[in-house]
C-alpha cells in the first residue's frame, strides 16, 4: 500500500472518528493510560537506546533534554491524558441557535476538523499529548516525530493505537510516519488532511507553509521577552526572570531577551546577575556591559532563540521602544512586563502583538496544561481558527445545521414570507 492509499483510508475513517460518543472516546483515552502505564519498562528501554544515540551523535544538549522520556515525563503524559477526560466534551455543543421563522431552525454545532497531521520535534511526550488531544475531540492524526526519537514514537504509538482500537475506535484512526521522506508526501495529501500543525525551526515551519496546499497552524519560534518597566518591583522582577529562562531553557516559552527601562537598569542588572550566579550566561548591549561581566550582544543575539541558559538585555529609553523592540524581533509568541504602573500594564498589553501577553509572571505560563485546557497540540502565533496555546477547542470547527419544513426562498425573496430571527441560545 502506498503513502496516499494510507491517508485516504484515515480520512474515510475521520467520518466514524466524528460520529463518536463522549463515552466511547474517553474509555479509549482511560485504556491509553492504563497501556502506557502498563508498558512503562519498555518504553523507557527504546527511549534509553535514543538517548544513546544522542549521545553518540553529539546532538546538543536542549535536544537531548527533550528526548528524555523518564518517570516523571510518563506521569504528566497519563495524568494529563486523565485530565483530559474530566474536561467537557467540546463537540456537538450548539454555539448558536435561531429560530429564522416557524419551523425553521438554524443550528451552528461544534465538530471535529477531520484529519490532523502533525510534524514534532524531539519530545515524544507530545506524541502522546497530540495523539490524546485528537482522540478526546474527535480527529484522526498522523504523526510524525523526529528521527532522533524514533525508537521511542514508535512503542509510545504502537501502545496508544492497540490501546484505542480495542477499545472501538476506527482502525485508521491513527497513522505514524517514521520515514522522513513520507513528509513531501504529506504535504501533497490536501484533499485528505485538513489541518498541518509543524513544530520545529523557522526554517521548518516555513518550509511547511510555502509548499503544501494544507492550512497550517502553528509557529516557527519562540523569541519570547520580558520588560522591566521604570515602575516595576526588583524583588518580583528578578524571581520571573529566572523562572522564565531557566525553569526549563529549552522550551518554546522560555524568554531569550529582556527589557530593562533604563532607569532601573542600574539597580535591576547588577542584581539579577548577582542572584542567579552562574546559572545564566548574560549577552548585553553596550549599556549593560559597564554594569556587568558578560559577552557584548550583537544584532543576531536579539533574533536568537536560544534554547538554553542564555539571555540577552538591552536597555531601552522607555516603554514604547520596549514594544517596538518586541513587535520587531519577537516571534508573536508570549511577552512580558513587569510593572507596578496600570498605564504601563495596559498599554503594553494592548499593543505588544502576541499570542500571550503577560503582567508580572513568568512567560513559561504559556501552556495547554497550565491554561486549564488539559493539554496542548502546540501553540499558534497566527491570528485565524486559534491563537496560543492550542487546546480542545482550537481543534474543532463547526458546522450549521437548518431544519425546515418545506420552506423556499422564493417566498421569503417575495415577500410571501419573513424572517423572524429569534435566538433561542
Amino acid at each position: 500500500m502506498d503513502f496516499t492509499d494510507s491517508i485516504r483510508k484515515v480520512k474515510k475513517d475521520s467520518f466514524i472518528m466524528a460520529s463518536l460518543p463522549e463515552k466511547v472516546r474517553n474509555n479509549a483515552l482511560e485504556n491509553i493510560a492504563h497501556a502506557l502505564k502498563n508498558n512503562k519498562k519498555a518504553i523507557f528501554e527504546a527511549n534509553q537506546k535514543d538517548l544513546e544515540a544522542a549521545k553518540k551523535s553529539s546532538l546538543p544538549a536542549p535536544i537531548i533534554n527533550r528526548l528524555v522520556f523518564d518517570d516523571h515525563k510518563m506521569k504528566s503524559c497519563t495524568d494529563g491524558i486523565y485530565d483530559l477526560i474530566d474536561l467537557e466534551d467540546p463537540l456537538f455543543k450548539d454555539l448558536l441557535k435561531r429560530e429564522l421563522d416557524k419551523d425553521l431552525t438554524l443550528t451552528k454545532t461544534t465538530c471535529p476538523i477531520g484529519v490532523i497531521g502533525v510534524i514534532f520535534e524531539s519530545r515524544p511526550d507530545a506524541l502522546v499529548q497530540i495523539a490524546s488531544l485528537c482522540v478526546k475531540s474527535g480527529n484522526c492524526a498522523v504523526l510524525k516525530g523526529g528521527s532522533e526519537a524514533k525508537n521511542t514514537n514508535k512503542i509510545l504509538f504502537d501502545t496508544i493505537y492497540e490501546a484505542a482500537v480495542r477499545s472501538g475506535l476506527p482502525e485508521n484512526f491513527a497513522l505514524l510516519i517514521e520515514d522522513r521522506a513520507e513528509i513531501n508526501e504529506l504535504l501533497k495529501c490536501h484533499e485528505y488532511v485538513d489541518l498541518l500543525i509543524p513544530r520545529g525551526s523557522n526554517q521548518f515551519v516555513q518550509y511547511i507553509m510555502e509548499n503544501s496546499k494544507i492550512p497550517v497552524m502553528g509557529h516557527a519560534d519562540g523569541i519570547c521577552h520580558i520588560y522591566v518597566d521604570g515602575a516595576a518591583n526588583i524583588e518580583k522582577a528578578i524571581p520571573v526572570i529566572i523562572d522564565s529562562k531557566i525553569q526549563y531553557p529549552a522550551a518554546c516559552n522560555a524568554v531569550e531577551t529582556l527589557l530593562v527601562h533604563k532607569d532601573i537598569a542600574d539597580v535591576l542588572i547588577p542584581a539579577l546577575a548577582d542572584e542567579s550566579k552562574d546559572r545564566i550566561e548574560y549577552r548585553g548591549d553596550a549599556g549593560c556591559v559597564n554594569l556587568i561581566s558578560c559577552t557584548p550582544a550583537d544584532e543576531n543575539d536579539f533574533e536568537t532563540e536560544y534554547l538554553d541558559c542564555i539571555l540577552s538585555i538591552k536597555i531601552v529609553d522607555s516603554i514604547d521602544e520596549a514594544i517596538d523592540h518586541i513587535n520587531t524581533y519577537g516571534s508573536h509568541h508570549t511577552d512580558c512586563i513587569i510593572t507596578e504602573d496600570k498605564d504601563s500594564a495596559d498599554k503594553f498589553m494592548s499593543l505588544v502583538d502576541s499570542a500571550g501577553v503577560y503582567q508580572n509572571c513568568s512567560t513559561r505560563f504559556a501552556d495547554g496544561f497550565r491554561y486549564g485546557f488539559g493539554a496542548e497540540v502546540g501553540i499558534s502565533t497566527g491570528k485565524l481558527h486559534a491563537r496560543g496555546p492550542v487546546g480542545l477547542d482550537g481543534l474543532v470547527t463547526y458546522k450549521y445545521k437548518l431544519e425546515g419544513n418545506g420552506q423556499i426562498v422564493a417566498d421569503y425573496a417575495s415577500g410571501k414570507s419573513t424572517f423572524k430571527f429569534n435566538d433561542i441560545i
